[in-house]
C-alpha cells in the first residue's frame, strides 16, 4: 500500500476558507482533497471547488514563465527581463504623460492571497497614480461606504451571527451557492437550516428563487434595483408602529430623528408598485424581524449591484439599529481578528478626493469606479491611461461592458498582467508575470478572518515547494517596486528589511503584536505564528463578541445613523416612487448568478468542474417565454444597449415574471483565449450586455441589476 502523507490547510478559493486535508504520495502528487472534519471552524464541510485546487495546481495551460506578446504569440523571457522591461516602459510613459497616465486594476484573487495584499500595497504607492481600479467597485463597495460613513472605518462591516439568531433576513444574497460573501460562514447551509431548528425564522428576499431561498420560511420575489425602497418602507412601518428600540444604542447614536423624518414618504403602500411585494407582506416582515429575540438583516450582492447601492447597505445597517441588533449576539457583529486591520489603522476609507477624469464619478477608499476604466483609456487629454498594470483580475468578463474595455486595451501604449493565465483580459498584454499557485505558498486570511461568523484563525503552510525559476506575487511586486519606487537609501533599507522578512516574517510580527499576541513577551500564553503553525486544524476563539462603542472609528465614537451623503442621495429615491417603472411592456430586466462550480470568471478550466450541463443558461419565467416564442433548450438572442449575446434558453417559474437571469463569468468565446474551455463550452458573457453608464451615482459601483434587454428566438 502507498504510504499518504497529510497536509492540513485551508481551501482559499472562496471566502468560506473551509478546512482541507490533501493527501500526497511519495513523488508528492496529490491523492486525494476532502474536508477536515477535526477543523473547529468548517467541521469538514467543503464546496466542490476545493478538488479544483489540485488541478489548478497542474493545468498544462497555467503560466509558470514571463511571457512577452509577438507577432508569433506570447513568446517565454527570462524574469530580469521582463522585469526590467515593465520598470522601464512603465517609467517612460510616466516620464512622458505623468504619474496618472499609468493605470492599474486588482481582481478579487488579492485578497485571497495574504502575500499580494502585504506587498501590492507598496507597488500602488510606488507608481503614485490615481487611476486605481479593483474588482471592489463592482460588487462590494457599497459596503465599505456604508461602514465608513457610519462606524469611521471601511472595513468595519457588520458580519450576521448566524449561529445565534432568530430571525435571519436575506436581501439579495445566495449564501447556499457563494459560501456567503463579505460573511465568511462555511458550511453556511447547515447553518441556515439550523435558525430553523432552533425555532427562528429565515426570510429571502430575491427576483430568483435561489438555492438559499429553497432553505427559507418565506421566499418574497423583488422587481430588481428596489431593496432600497423595501427597506425605507420597512423602516417607515417601525417608526410608524412605534416598535423602535435601540436598547443600548441609544447612548452613542446620533440621527434617530432625521431617519425618522427621512423615510416618511416611503409607507408600504407606496413602495408596493415599485417592488412588486403586497404591502401587507411587507408591514408583516417589518412587524416580524422587530418581535424576534433577535433579528439581522444581510444584503449582498443584489442590494449593491443596482443604482441604490450605498443606499441600501446604509439602510440594512439602520434597519439592524434602530431594532437593537447590531453588536448584540443574534444581530449583526463584528469581529475580533487575530491580526485587527481595523485597530492598526489600515485603510479606513476616504471618499471624493479626487474624481474620474471623464465622468467625474468619485474615489472611495483610493479607488475610482472600474465602470470608468474603458473611457479614461479611450478619451484623450491630460490624465489618459495609456498603460495599465491587471493583477489577478479578467475584467473584460468582469466588468460591465466588457466589449467595451475588450476594444480599449488594444489601443494602450503598453500593459503587463500578473496572472498565471492567459484570459480573455491578459492575452492583450505585452508581458505576463506569472506567480505561483495557492498550494506552492503558505496562506494566512487577512481579509477573511475580519469577516467570519467566529473569531478563528489558521495558518497554512505550502504543500509543495515551487521550482526555483517561478516566482510567488509578493516576489513580483517586490521587484517591480524596487524599479518603480523611491530611490533614497530610506526607500531602500526599507525594500531590504521586508524583502528579507517576506509575508511569513511580517505576519508573524503582526500575530505577536496584536490583540490576542504573546507581545514583547518570550513566553505565556499569547499567540505567536509559531503557536498557530502548531494548530494544524486552526484555532477558534469563540463566538462574536459585543465590541461598541470601543471599536468604533468615528471622531466622537458614536454611530453616524444618518450620515449627510445618505440623507442627500434618499431624494433620487423620493423622486423614483413618483416616476414609471421605466422599462417598456417589450424589455424584461436582466440580472446575474454564480455557480457553486466556479468562482467568478474562473476555474472552467477544470473538467471535473464543467462537467455534466450547461451551467451558463437564460432563465425566463413561462410567461416571458411564451409572449415571445422561447422554447425550453432553446436558443435565444438577448439584446441590450451595449450589445447582444446568444444563450440557451431555461424556462423555470423559479425566476420573477418580467425579470430574465444569465450567470455572470462565462465569454470564452473570444478569439485566441489559451484556455481549455474555450474548446469546450464557452457560454456567452452576461458583462456583455451589462452597462458601463449604469452606476450608483453615490458610490459609483457597477449597476448590474435590472439592465433592460429585449430577446427574441435566436
Amino acid at each position: 500500500m502507498t504510504e499518504l502523507k497529510r497536509h492540513y490547510r485551508a481551501c482559499n478559493l472562496c471566502e468560506a476558507i473551509c478546512g482541507i486535508v490533501i493527501e500526497t504520495d511519495r513523488t508528492g502528487a496529490i491523492q486525494s482533497i476532502r474536508g477536515d472534519r477535526d477543523d473547529p471552524f468548517s467541521r469538514g464541510h467543503i464546496c466542490p471547488k476545493a478538488v479544483a485546487l489540485q488541478d489548478v495546481h497542474n493545468d498544462p495551460d497555467r503560466l509558470r514563465h514571463p511571457v512577452r506578446r509577438t507577432d508569433n504569440g506570447f513568446q517565454r523571457i527570462g524574469w530580469d527581463e521582463a522585469f526590467d522591461e515593465v520598470g522601464e516602459r512603465l517609467q517612460q510613459v510616466q516620464r512622458e504623460h505623468g504619474a496618472n497616465a499609468v493605470g492599474v486594476y486588482v481582481g478579487n484573487p488579492t485578497v485571497h492571497n495574504y502575500g499580494s495584499l502585504l506587498f501590492g500595497i507598496p507597488l500602488l504607492k510606488a507608481l503614485g497614480t490615481k487611476n486605481r481600479y479593483s474588482a471592489t467597485s463592482v460588487d462590494q463597495l457599497p459596503h465599505h461606504f456604508a461602514a465608513h460613513q457610519m462606524f469611521g472605518h471601511q472595513l468595519l462591516i457588520p458580519i450576521p451571527d448566524v449561529d445565534r439568531t432568530d430571525f435571519l433576513l436575506i436581501i439579495g444574497a445566495n449564501p447556499a451557492v457563494s459560501n456567503g460573501s463579505l460573511m465568511t460562514a462555511p458550511g453556511i447551509k447547515d447553518r441556515i437550516k439550523a435558525v430553523r431548528t432552533r425555532g427562528g425564522k429565515v426570510v429571502v428576499v430575491d427576483p430568483r428563487q435561489t438555492r438559499t431561498a429553497k432553505l427559507a420560511d418565506q421566499h418574497l420575489f423583488i422587481r430588481p434595483g428596489t431593496d432600497a425602497a423595501l427597506l425605507a418602507a420597512l423602516l417607515h412601518t417601525l417608526f410608524d408602529e412605534d416598535r423602535v428600540d435601540l436598547g443600548r444604542l441609544a447612548s452613542f447614536t446620533d440621527g434617530l430623528d432625521t431617519v425618522r423624518e427621512q423615510v416618511r414618504a416611503f409607507s408600504a403602500e407606496r413602495v408596493s408598485a415599485m417592488t412588486g411585494i403586497e404591502a401587507e407582506a411587507i408591514r408583516a416582515l417589518a412587524r416580524g424581524f422587530a418581535a424576534a429575540p433577535s433579528a439581522v438583516c444581510y444584503g449582498r450582492i443584489g442590494t449593491c449591484v443596482q443604482a441604490y447601492g450605498g443606499l441600501s447597505q446604509w439602510l440594512v445597517n439602520v434597519l439592524n439599529i434602530v431594532t437593537g441588533n447590531l453588536d448584540q449576539p443574534g444581530g449583526a457583529m463584528f469581529t475580533q481578528p487575530a491580526v485587527d486591520l481595523v485597530a492598526r489603522g489600515y485603510g479606513r476609507g476616504s471618499y471624493g478626493r479626487w474624481r474620474s477624469r471623464v465622468r467625474s464619478l468619485p474615489e472611495v477608499g483610493g479607488e475610482l469606479p472600474v465602470s470608468a476604466l474603458a473611457e479614461e483609456i479611450t478619451h484623450p487629454g491630460d490624465g489618459q491611461i495609456r498603460a495599465l498594470v491587471t493583477s489577478a483580475g479578467n475584467p473584460v468578463l468582469s466588468t460591465p461592458n466588457g466589449s467595451q474595455l475588450e476594444r480599449a486595451l488594444s489601443e494602450l501604449d503598453f500593459m503587463v498582467s500578473i496572472d498565471f493565465y492567459c484570459n480573455e483580459t491578459t492575452r492583450h498584454a505585452d508581458i505576463i508575470l506569472p506567480p505561483t499557485a495557492s498550494l506552492e505558498h503558505d496562506h494566512y486570511d487577512l481579509i477573511f478572518n475580519l469577516l467570519a461568523v467566529r473569531d478563528v484563525a489558521r495558518y497554512s503552510p505550502p504543500l509543495t515547494q515551487p521550482a526555483a525559476d517561478t516566482r510567488h506575487d509578493w516576489q513580483i511586486f517586490d521587484e517591480l517596486e524596487r524599479r518603480l519606487g523611491p530611490q533614497d537609501a530610506r526607500s531602500r533599507a526599507r525594500r531590504s528589511v521586508t524583502r528579507r522578512l517576506g509575508p511569513r516574517g511580517i505576519l508573524a510580527g503582526l500575530l505577536r503584536f496584536g490583540p490576542r499576541g504573546a507581545g514583547w513577551k518570550p513566553f505565556g500564553s499569547g499567540l505567536t505564528l509559531k503557536k498557530l503553525e502548531s494548530a494544524v486544524h486552526g484555532l477558534d476563539f469563540g463566538p462574536l463578541a459585543s465590541v461598541f462603542p470601543d471599536r468604533l472609528r468615528t471622531r466622537r465614537q458614536r454611530i453616524v445613523l444618518a450620515p449627510e451623503l445618505m440623507i442627500n442621495d434618499l431624494e433620487r429615491l423620493r423622486k423614483a416612487l413618483d416616476d414609471a417603472l421605466g422599462v417598456e411592456a417589450s424589455e424584461l430586466l436582466l440580472i446575474s448568478r454564480r455557480s457553486v462550480r466556479s468562482n467568478n470568471s474562473w476555474l472552467h478550466n477544470s473538467a471535473r468542474l464543467m462537467r455534466g450541463a450547461d451551467r451558463c443558461t437564460l432563465q425566463v419565467h413561462p410567461t416571458d417565454a411564451a409572449r415571445r416564442g422561447l422554447e425550453d433548450g432553446g436558443r435565444a438572442t438577448v439584446r441590450s444597449r451595449t450589445g447582444a449575446v446568444e444563450v440557451p434558453v431555461e424556462i423555470t417559474e423559479r425566476i420573477m415574471p418580467g425579470v430574465v437571469c444569465l450567470p455572470h463569468g462565462w465569454g470564452h468565446d473570444r478569439k485566441d483565449v489559451a484556455l481549455q474551455v474555450a474548446r469546450r463550452t464557452p457560454g456567452a458573457s452576461v458583462n456583455d450586455l451589462t452597462d458601463d453608464q449604469r452606476v450608483d451615482a453615490l458610490t459609483g459601483n457597477a449597476a448590474f441589476s435590472g439592465v433592460p434587454v429585449d430577446i427574441a428566438p435566436a
